[in-house]
């Protein structure tokens, strides 16, 4: 490939000319195109403000602009950048984190269409032939097991958890907080006439047990404060089913779904054993297997049981097939089935599988957005996400990374480091240009790129143990461990090994007071900021309220003292149809959110409006407030003392958000805690802090567990337990149990091999 001058020559740039998005400060830039441009910096630095807040959402505008009105006004809306300008775009593809989501319905198989090849297949060649291929979709009435409709699991009522027998309908014998005393679905019971509201529900008669828990539709009459209204009576049972087993649990609200869980149990469907496909569907064989055995397989060995399949006629079905499968191995994760949900995948898994569809492709001059592609990844798989990078790249394309692994920003052909520093004191280019003058820049992430944490040799003593026995949990081969209380300990393995499994899988039923963080992230909102978010807000509006003598509502920007115009959100929208809504700052309160009156309430000599607008650090300093200093200190603590209080959430990006989530759960009264992949969205520096406050846990009494593939943070733990060797099949057993060092030496440890060079670089 040219270099980077001859490069832009020929191809030219793309050219970004005084952006101001979030907290970017007229950054102006060329970035070469068909090459691969890493843009570096701490979190919060400005870095996908830049890359997807103003270049990808342009391209993607400008993409918008070339359909009709009435189709633009089916399209996601996206905004035009706040800069002067941008030139030189290409179509630009992003291959974002965001989890695949879906419901119990939908696999790997099914997001990949793997599925639909391999259904396509055995209505060719399956004996007896089952019919077309919709007879093998388990979301096909026609393929679809009759018991579980395709679900693959039937679920039951545990009467016993769902009603107190020893207590009335008065007392709240119904346990589901949608039935809780003085509920709506409560008052529909108490007033159908049908019961002795005071007597004990385990005296009831057998024909009142019926009404309460089986009877059909009944007409009643309910008392409100202006009268009678007709309603409908339902036993509990039925209305239950009705309303909350006909949707996944994973969409209902948290509350709703510890109580649900607790009620409702899962079991694998009896007649088609978990397939979920009908019998004539199971009876179909290709090479003796059916299609649910296929689907159940790794992908690896799915893909060699297709190329085993010797039928010249159905050549190129069988070859797109294979290719597909061979693409997720390729890509790391050929250790996952197809029946696999896709709910289930991590965000970095969920970005791979993306991914897939782009290999191959003979698309060219596009441009590939990633956000952070080696996140999940063992350092033992990066060397094939760099691959695919520059295989992308030499096809003719321009690939942008945001990126904070030095494996992946070593293969940038140009890098932008964004800083120095985070929010208000970063969003300027602090670097730009190649490898070698990144070393010599002096920023901070230059000065990291060869700096390594080392290896810990003083481990703290444990306090005692947290047992995990027998476990057997997907690839799990009857894995017993012993993980110490009052340290650090580090589980680790390359993805698909069991880590997850073992951890998320066994701990919480043996110890449910542990604080799990993972990686599901806080949405965001243009209304929710981390006050709220974090429940500072009440008590700083209860302090307002002290101090003025006044309803704590009106410091709500969305309740009593919200701006009448801008209804509390500083901007004023104008919808134009089709095309982008316009945002202005609100002229009636000048974006300070809330009415005058409110606005002249102080605390302190400081209104709402500007008390919001404090860092975290700004705040610190002003409040005294107990509870709200709490807050404050560990929001510092995981790094975020530069973000105001206000600060739309939507405006954080994910590294931000996620530990936004660990300060708020470093609260918790518990003392042991459960961090998985931590680092994901963190810098070099972030990550030496990160280490700090695990250590400060730690020595503070806590138990703490990371999952992790940082080698710096495995280089400090005071214990690690390494799964593997492999993933998948290959993997479920544990390696090593020791320390660092004793990791180092350990011959059989993928990651023991890493560390090791980490450790000498």
């Amino acid at each position: 490939m040219p270099d980077n001058e001859e490069s832009s020559t020929i191809y030219g740039n793309i050219e970004i000319r005084n952006a101001r998005e979030n907290n970017l400060k007229n950054v102006s830039l060329d970035i070469p195109k068909r090459k691969i441009t890493v843009f570096t910096g701490v979190s919060g630095s400005g870095k996908s403000s830049l890359v997807f807040g103003t270049i990808a959402a342009e391209s993607q505008r400008l993409i918008n602009e070339t359909f009709t009105a009435f189709i633009q006004a089916l399209l996601p809306r996206y905004g035009q950048p706040d800069a002067d300008s941008l030139a030189n775009l290409s179509a630009a593809i992003i291959v974002d984190q965001r989890r695949l989501g879906g419901n119990s319905r939908s696999t790997i198989g099914t997001v990949t269409d793997a599925y639909t090849m391999l259904r396509l297949l055995y209505s060719r060649l399956g004996r007896p032939s089952a019919g077309h291929s919709s007879a093998f979709s388990f979301n096909d009435p026609q393929g679809m097991c009759p018991d579980c409709e395709g679900l693959g699991r039937v679920s039951s009522i545990d009467v016993d958890a769902l009603v107190d027998r020893d207590k009335s309908l008065n007392e709240g014998a119904i346990r589901f907080p949608t039935f809780a005393v003085d509920s709506w679905f409560w008052h529909i019971f108490t007033q159908s006439g049908f019961f002795d509201n005071d007597k004990k529900l385990g005296d009831y008669t057998e024909e009142e047990r019926d009404k309460l828990l089986h009877m059909s539709e009944a007409k009643v009459k309910l008392s409100t404060g202006g009268g009678t209204i007709n309603s409908k009576y339902e036993g509990l049972i039925p209305k239950f089913k009705r309303l909350y087993m006909s949707k996944d649990a994973d969409q209902m609200a948290p509350h709703l779904r510890i109580a649900f869980e607790k009620i409702v149990t899962s079991a694998p469907c009896p007649l088609c054993g978990g397939a979920r496909l009908n019998q004539v569907a199971l009876g179909s064989l290709i090479n003796g297997r059916n299609i649910a055995e296929c689907a159940a397989m790794e992908v690896r060995s799915l893909a060699e049981f297709i190329r085993g399949i010797d039928e010249p006629a159905l050549l190129p079905m069988l070859s797109a097939l294979a290719s597909r499968l061979d693409s997720l191995v390729y890509i790391g994760l050929g250790y996952l089935s197809l029946n696999r949900e896709s709910s289930t995948l991590s965000g970095g898994e969920s970005q791979r599988v993306k991914m897939v569809r782009h290999l191959g492709s003979s698309l060219t001059d596009m441009t590939y957005i990633f956000d952070e592609p080696s996140v999940g990844l063992h350092p033992h798989d990066i060397h094939r996400l760099n691959e695919l990078l520059q295989q992308l790249r030499d096809k003719g394309n321009t690939v942008l990374v945001v990126e904070h692994k030095p494996a992946v920003i070593a293969v940038a052909d140009y890098i932008v480091d964004m800083g120095p520093h985070a929010g208000r004191h970063g969003g300027d280019i602090v670097f730009q240009g190649d490898l070698a003058g990144l070393l010599k820049s002096g920023t901070l992430t230059g000065d990291h790129m060869n700096h390594h944490q080392t290896i810990k040799t003083d481990a703290r003593r444990p306090t005692g143990q947290l047992s995990i026995e027998h476990a057997t949990l997907h690839n799990l081969r009857d894995v017993s461990v012993s993980i110490p209380e009052g340290v650090l300990t580090v589980v680790t393995g390359v993805a698909g090994s069991g880590k997850s499994s073992l951890i998320h899988g066994c701990l919480p039923e043996r110890y449910p007071d542990a604080v799990f963080i993972d990686q599901n992230l806080p949405r965001g909102s243009k209304r929710s900021n981390p006050a709220t978010y974090t429940g500072m807000l009440d008590l700083i509006r209860k302090a307002f309220a002290s101090a003025n003598k006044v309803n704590a509502a009106l410091f709500s920007a969305n309740s009593k003292g919200a701006c009448p115009e801008c209804q509390g959100l500083g901007l004023t929208y104008t919808d134009l149809a089709h095309m982008d809504p316009v945002a202005t700052v609100c002229e009636s309160c000048e974006g300070r959110r809330f009415t005058d009156e409110v606005l002249g309430y102080t605390l302190r000599g400081q209104n709402i409006s500007e008390v919001l607008m404090f860092s975290v650090v700004e705040a610190s300093e002003f409040f005294i407030e107990p509870k709200i200093l709490a807050t404050l200190r560990a929001m510092d603590d995981v790094g975020l003392g530069y973000i105001t209080l206000g600060q739309p959430l939507s405006t954080l990006s994910g590294g931000e958000r996620q530990r936004l989530k660990l300060a708020v759960e470093l609260g918790n009264s518990s003392r042991i805690y459960v961090l998985d992949e931590p680092t994901t969205g963190l810098h070099m520096n972030d990550v030496d802090n990160l280490i700090g406050l695990l250590d400060r846990l730690v020595d503070n009494g806590s138990t703490v567990i990371v999952i992790e593939h940082n080698l710096d943070v495995i280089s400090r733990a005071d214990w690690i337990i390494d799964i593997g060797p492999g993933a998948g099949h290959d993997g479920g057993r544990v390696v090593f149990e020791g320390s660092p060092a004793g990791l180092i030496g350990h011959e059989e440890s993928v990651t023991g091999r890493y560390l090791r060079g980490h450790a000498t670089p």
